[in-house]
């Protein structure tokens, strides 16, 4: 803009912001601003930050410059008439309207200051300089000092450091201007300049207008709620007030009421600003030291007093000023002596009356008054009343009677939330001192008796438990959703100073129930407050091994051991995670144990938490237990601890490092984790095998150790639990002592340990098993222990080796079987004892043993082969045993698996061909006629025998499954002589196929007696002609017997499946350690037939992919092929014929692929035999007519890729076969046939070139096979 332009537009933009100046009003904050402006002086742009200067007595000049004289006079005239024309109008305009106009006319005024500097910016220094010439008065001899208004604008700032730069330059101005007032002494110099002025009976006489002005414009700015103006405003108040003693505190507080008054018209936010703007300039009041000043000039000031009662009048107007005003009071009393609080601020008007109706109306904040007072005055008891006890201290305070008095003061601190009310911050401060406050703590505690110490740690402990017991539990949990957030709060804020020792009070029951029942949902609204203090107590907890231990025994204990399945969350299984030194296991292990044996925390539960009794009920046999319901939540506790034991063992680390130490600190911590192994293996042998016949304790001599019981016995279903998981940690002890990690035997020996400790429990009189064993499982029992003894000795002295492994093998078996007959009863007596006569066999002892029955049934001429019984007795092992029976079985026959004969390897073949019943989809009779075949083929005797055998293992698999239905219940005994045990068996298999007969008749008759009833009923009226209640009945016992039958052969067929996953397993141990025994052709055979049997059939996948699998992988993918002169060409030959059958008449195409690979491996093992080539004839013959059937047949599935495959890899093959194939590249039936004949003769052709070069390159060698070497020769011709 131009220069001629600027002044003139600098003219119209002040007109304007005049007349808006005067439409809004004089009553109006910014509109008193300009009222004592300078007009020439608010219109000039070359002033820094639109300085307006005090001149005192002095009237202003006229300025130079016409045009600026004339815009004046027009401005003034314009505001007058402005004033004169609406003041009607403006009488009846809202005060919120007011305030909204004042609004937009202070933002028009910084736009326009802010337009206005943009021109005078870009002027030279003689411009500026000639404009404030103009502007300013005629030069005096001495300048007055100046107010600038900018700093009212400043303090607003969001910038603290602003602010706090603003109040300084306020505060150090106003006293320059009130110095010079004083020093002039001369009031009527400011009578003619009343721009700045305020009001004339305002109070403040003594002050300069600026300094009444800025008052009376700091007291309303408290009131503003933009940006930070009440924190700048209020600054500023305390400021001046302290440092200007001209500044009466009286009519400071007279001016506070008058302008911010609250009158019946205001209503919500307007009269909320006025509230908090009251209140921030008292406090400003209360920080300026001046109530302090005012007290040590005057004692018997009146101030003091006025100023309690009006802030006390202030808090009862509305409920959320009652905290602000209380701190407003503690900030006053912080700077005044006890002497002041005494006789001013304890008589003041309303304070009496304030403490005596708190406890009734529920009133925190004077609570937190009265324990203020206290702790710096020692008053009566009449000053508080029933407020606070007498004489105040920790113990009377959180006593029992006065914390319940206080109940509606706790309850009603909720207002402030989220944010948690000072009160709690002192109380806990009072509950557990920290550090910083002890020495006002002990201040506090002994104000009233000087001879009383500071509160030990178990006063502590006890006022935390009563607090937590009355005011946790008793008022906020047990109310609404907004004090249980508090409960949550406090104890946030109080778990950092929480001892390890007060857990126990804190996470009470009725805690934990409130904490599932939050986070189970995460909609709830206290899902978020849950889980921070969820947070916070982790943090706590994971600072000590103690503490850890201590928050999962009380999440557990009170939620009965599933508190991470209620809460969807995994709190309690990271924490028991973090257990990783030995140490820190062995302690969880204690806490768990004695959580196991105490059960007062799990009897004295509240029966009104019912969410978690529904599946708990489900947990345990209630069969031992009065009352059902208590029982499974007992059950579902101990289930955990049970469960969590081996758990503890997987987090145990060692920090290995690379060195000549790295085998030291392995054996350091392998022995202590042997430790933390025999301490789980005593709790869960006690636990589940044992049972105190007098009291629940039990105090060994042998062992200097005292056990204990739970008061009420444990179930069945326990102990069965023990026993497993004992089990399953002998089973991860073997692993690890097979794996060669521990040297000596003494320290890694879990087995021994654990069956010397049994034997010690059974020496005591008081102490008996569980369960009462019969004869023949007691004898069994004891020539167990005896026979792992006698093993244990011998291999001690052999050390280390072979044999040494296969004596620690069989001795874990042994152990293993002594679990097994206390869980299975006189299922396993029978094994047991085959087992240790197996044993004495294999190990002979030099000793002279215990004369036994068994060696004395057998004779050795009638004896059969030691390996064949021991096969049959872990065949007669696995179909009834648990899952941890399954490894050491493995280990058993890994050892021994090299001296198997072709009985022992026929028993396992059939146990996974044969069925429980026939398929419902049987494979054809093509089929079954091959099996047969490969039957005689392989030399496997088809039977009687085999049929008994067949019937012994379906009769195995009828029991156990009675056995299994009915846990208590003692069914018939098999007889322990040979002959009437299998008759019995036979029997049994009899009666199991005339019983399937009948079940499948049964549904006919039960379908068509259904019917006829069915017709008779429909036939009959409205009548009693239908069944009666008799018929009913009847009916429903046909419908679960019906039921019943089928239940039982779904168990007893899943049975079967797991029996010959079992024996597949046994398989493939066989068939990787010793891939090139001839036995491996009829376990291809066996393993094919079963394969092609039960692919496809339902519930039998699994059982074809584990056959899959070891066919491919550790048979035809082997490090090795069967070999040696046992193996006829003719059974070979035999079963390639069926293979090459299968792969081109087979739909399937698993089948078909896996016949395929069936007949690349046999024509391996072809092929490393030195036939000659006689004998390789027949071989030929069969590839013959397979072309024959693939030129000829159009049903033949084979693909030529096949047959090609087979010439690349076997070229004295395709020699054989080039005449034929030869002629059918003239006499094929079709186009395609001969195109597919002349491919494979160019592949002959290309393999015999290879086959000529490599005879070229091995004809020297003599160690080629016969069909190789006149394949060879052949090419080479």
């Amino acid at each position: 803009m131009s220069k001629s332009h600027s002044p003139r537009l600098r003219s119209v933009k002040v007109d304007f912001y005049i007349l808006r100046a005067c439409i809004i009003g004089p009553n109006s904050l910014e509109g008193s601003i300009f009222e004592g402006l300078p007009l020439a002086l608010m219109g000039s742009k070359k002033r820094q930050s639109s300085a307006v200067q005090e001149s005192y007595g002095v009237e202003e000049k006229q300025n130079n410059n016409s045009k600026s004289d004339m815009n004046i006079h027009k401005e003034n005239t314009n505001g007058e008439r402005g004033n004169s024309a609406l003041q009607a109008a403006l009488q009846s305009i809202k005060p919120m309207e007011r305030k909204k106009k004042r609004k937009e006319m202070d933002k028009e005024r910084h736009r326009f200051v802010f337009e206005a500097k943009g021109p005078s910016e870009v002027k030279n220094t003689s411009e500026n300089a000639s404009v404030i010439q103009m502007q300013l008065p005629s030069p005096q001899p001495s300048v007055s000092p100046g107010f600038h208004i900018d700093v009212f604008r400043n303090l607003a700032s969001a910038d603290s450091l602003v602010r706090e730069a603003a109040a300084e330059t306020l505060v150090r101005e106003l006293i320059e201007v009130q110095r010079a007032f004083e020093q002039l002494g001369n009031n009527e110099h400011y009578e003619g300049n009343p721009q700045l002025e305020a009001e004339k009976d305002d109070g403040l006489e003594g002050c300069a207008p600026s300094l009444r002005y800025a008052v009376r414009r700091l007291i309303r700015g408290v009131s503003s709620s933009r940006e930070c103006a009440r924190q700048g405003f209020s600054l500023g108040l305390a400021v001046v007030v302290e440092m200007i003693p001209a500044v009466k505190l009286v009519p400071v507080m007279k001016l506070i009421i008058n302008l911010l008054e609250v009158s019946s018209a205001m209503k919500g936010l307007e009269a909320r600003d006025c509230y908090l703007g009251r209140l921030f300039a008292y406090g400003s009041l209360a920080r300026s030291h001046r109530l302090a000043t005012e007290w040590i000039f005057d004692k018997n000031t009146p101030v003091m007093r006025e100023f309690t009662s009006t802030v006390i009048s202030l808090a009862q107007t509305k409920r959320y000023l009652h905290e602000p005003a209380v701190a407003v009071i503690l900030d006053m009393l912080e700077k005044i002596p006890v002497e002041a609080i005494k006789s001013h601020v304890l008589i003041a008007p309303g304070m009496q009356e304030w403490f005596q109706k708190a406890a009734e109306t529920g009133n925190p904040d004077a609570l937190f008054l009265a324990l203020k007072l206290q702790e710096r005055v020692s008053m009566d008891r009449e000053t508080f009343g029933e407020l606070l006890p007498h004489p105040l201290n920790a113990e009377n305070f959180f006593s029992r009677e006065n914390l319940q008095l206080l109940e509606r003061c706790f309850k009603e601190s909720t207002f402030c939330l989220p944010r948690l009310h000072s009160i709690w911050h002192f109380v806990v401060n009072i509950l557990i001192p920290d550090a910083k406050s002890q020495i006002d703590v002990e201040h506090f505690s002994m104000k009233n008796k000087k001879s009383r110490k500071c509160c030990s740690s178990e006063d502590i402990i006890k006022n935390i438990r009563c607090f937590c017991e009355v005011v946790i539990e008793g008022i906020l949990l047990q109310s609404s959703h907004d004090r249980k957030h508090l409960a949550l709060n406090i104890l946030q804020l109080l778990l950092p100073r929480l001892p390890a020792s007060c857990i126990n009070s804190v996470l009470s029951h009725k805690l934990v129930h409130c904490l599932m029942d939050i986070l189970s949902t995460k909609s709830s609204w206290l899902y978020n407050a849950a889980q921070l203090f969820m947070k916070e107590l982790i943090c706590w907890a994971n600072i000590e091994d103690d503490r850890r231990a201590t928050v999962i025994v009380c999440l557990q204990k009170y939620s009965n051991g599933r508190f991470d399945c209620i809460t969807r969350t995994d709190i309690v299984k990271v924490l028991v995670s973090e257990f990783r030194t030995s140490q820190s296991c062995l302690h969880l292990v204690h806490n768990l144990m004695n959580l196991f044996v105490d059960e007062a925390g799990i009897t004295d539960e509240p029966s009104d938490q019912s969410h978690t009794t529904d599946e708990n009920s489900e947990v345990g046999s209630t069969e031992d237990k009065g009352s059902p319901g208590a029982s499974g939540n007992m059950d579902s506790l101990k289930i955990w601890i049970i469960n969590t034991m081996p758990r503890v063992l997987k987090n145990l680390k060692v920090d290995m490092k690379l060195g000549i130490s790295a085998q030291t600190e392995l054996g350091n911590f392998l022995e202590e984790k042997l430790k933390v192994q025999t301490e789980i293996v005593k709790f869960l042998a006690v636990q589940g095998l044992f049972s105190a016949s007098l009291g629940t304790e039990v105090t060994s001599f042998e062992l200097q150790e005292k056990f204990k019981w739970p008061k009420v016995a444990s179930s069945s279903s326990l102990c069965t639990m023990c026993i497993e998981e004992l089990q399953l940690l002998l089973e991860d002890a073997q692993k690890e002592e097979l794996g060669g990690s521990v040297n000596n035997l003494e320290l890694s020996d879990l087995g021994s340990y654990f069956m010397c400790f049994l034997k010690t429990l059974c020496s005591i009189p008081s102490v008996s098993l569980y369960r009462t064993l019969s004869n023949e499982d007691k004898r069994a029992f004891n020539r167990l222990q005896a026979a792992e003894s006698r093993l244990y000795q011998k291999e001690r002295k052999i050390g280390s080796g072979f044999v040494a492994n296969k004596l620690h093998s069989m001795r874990y078996l042994l152990i293993q079987l002594v679990l097994q007959i206390l869980l299975y009863p006189d299922d396993f007596s029978e094994a047991a004892l085959d087992f240790v006569v197996c044993s004495k066999k294999v190990f002979p002892s030099s000793e002279n043993s215990d004369s036994s029955e068994e060696e004395d049934a057998f004779d050795d001429n009638d004896m059969p082969e030691l390996m064949d019984v021991l096969v049959e007795t872990l065949l007669s092992i696995l179909p009834r045993s648990s899952g941890r029976m399954g490894y050491v079985v493995e280990q058993v026959f890994r050892f021994f698996c090299g001296d198997i004969t072709d009985y022992g390897l026929q028993r396992m073949l059939h146990v996974v061909k044969k069925d429980l019943k026939p398929l419902r989809h049987p494979v054809s009779n093509d089929d079954d006629d091959d099996d047969d075949d490969d039957d005689e083929i392989l030399g496997i005797e088809d039977i009687d025998e085999m049929e008994e055998a067949k019937a012994d293992e379906m009769s195995v698999y009828k029991e156990h499954e009675d056995d299994s239905e009915e846990m208590g219940n003692c069914g018939e005994k098999t007889s322990s002589s040979g002959d009437e045990f299998e008759e019995g068996e036979l029997a049994g298999v009899e009666h199991q196929e005339n019983g399937q007969k009948i079940g499948e008749d049964h549904p006919l008759k039960l379908d068509k007696a259904v019917g006829d009833e069915e017709d008779a009923k429909s036939e009959g009226s409205d009548d009693s002609g239908g069944m009666d209640d008799d018929a009913m009945f009847r009916m429903d016992a046909y419908h679960a017997q019906l039921l019943k039958e089928r239940t039982g052969n779904d168990n007893a067929l899943s049975q079967l499946l797991l029996f010959k996953l079992r024996v597949l397993s046994l398989i493939e141990i066989y068939v990787h350690k010793y891939p090139g025994k001839s036995h491996i052709l009829s376990i291809y055979s066996c393993l094919v037939q079963a394969y092609s049997k039960y692919h496809g059939v339902g519930g039998n996948e699994q059982l074809g992919q584990r056959i899959n699998g070891i066919l491919q992988k550790k048979i035809f993918k082997g490090r090795d092929h069967p070999k040696g002169n046992d193996i006829s060409l003719d059974s070979l030959g035999k079963l390639l014929e069926k293979s090459l059958k299968k792969a081109s008449r087979s739909r399937v195409k698993d089948i078909s692929s896996l016949a395929q690979a069936s007949a690349f491996w046999l024509l391996k093992i072809v092929n490393s035999r030195n036939f000659s080539e006689l004998e390789l004839s027949s071989i030929v013959q069969i590839f013959e007519s397979l072309l024959v059937d693939y030129f000829n047949n159009r049903n033949c599935r084979l693909k030529s890729g096949f047959i090609k495959e087979i010439i690349r890899r076997h070229h004295w093959l395709g020699l054989k076969l080039f005449g034929f194939l030869l002629g059918k590249c003239t006499n094929a039936k079709s186009e395609f046939r001969r195109i597919e004949a002349v491919d494979m003769v160019d592949c002959i052709i290309k393999s015999v070139i290879q086959a000529a070069r490599l005879w070229e390159i091995n004809k020297q060698s003599v160690n080629l096979p016969n069909c190789l070497r006149h394949t060879y020769q052949h090419s080479a011709s």
